[in-house]
């Protein structure tokens, strides 16, 4: 339909043009950072594991249960806590640091001893022990892995 003399002149987009490099998708996409550890999900990859972010890490799910997390901060001041988090419960910590003598409680929260452990990534025998772990999820073994609790429908916290 051809413009009337009444209509308005179409105004220029004050944007500036994006330009994109031949042979790209068309949109700028973040790069994601490199999965931590990635021999892990490799040894989980039979149970079909989800990944999501989770504190700058990567988390693991085996279907409704939080398994593992991993974690390769880079800032010297961050690494204490580099290597594979346990997920499990204080009840569990005796048995599984018979299996695992370099274990010990994350630092990153603060308190002295959490439900998270750490399987250090600086501990000599790290990639076995996180190797040894991931055979305790295959296992389906209890002591590893925690149904989330949903975050809506909590009561709030008592002062």
């Amino acid at each position: 339909m051809p413009l009337a003399m009444s209509d308005p002149p179409m105004l220029k987009s004050r944007r500036k043009p994006s330009v994109v490099p031949l042979g790209d998708t068309g949109f700028a996409v973040k790069p994601r950072k490199p999965v931590p550890h990635e021999f892990v999900l490799d040894a989980l990859a039979p149970l079909s594991p989800q990944t999501r972010p989770m504190f700058g890490c990567l988390a693991i799910y085996v279907e409704d249960k939080i398994v593992l997390i991993l974690r390769d901060k880079q800032k010297p001041a961050q690494t204490a806590d580099n290597g594979v988090w346990l997920a499990t419960t204080e009840e569990h910590h005796d048995s599984l640091r018979r299996d695992f003598p370099n274990m010990r409680s994350i630092q990153v929260f603060g308190k002295k001893v959490t439900g998270w452990q750490v399987l250090p990534a600086d501990a000599e025998d790290f990639e076995e022990a996180a190797l040894c772990a991931c055979e305790f999820v295959l296992a389906r073994d209890p002591r590893i892995g925690k149904v989330p609790g949903s975050r809506r429908g909590r009561a709030p916290k008592k002062p």
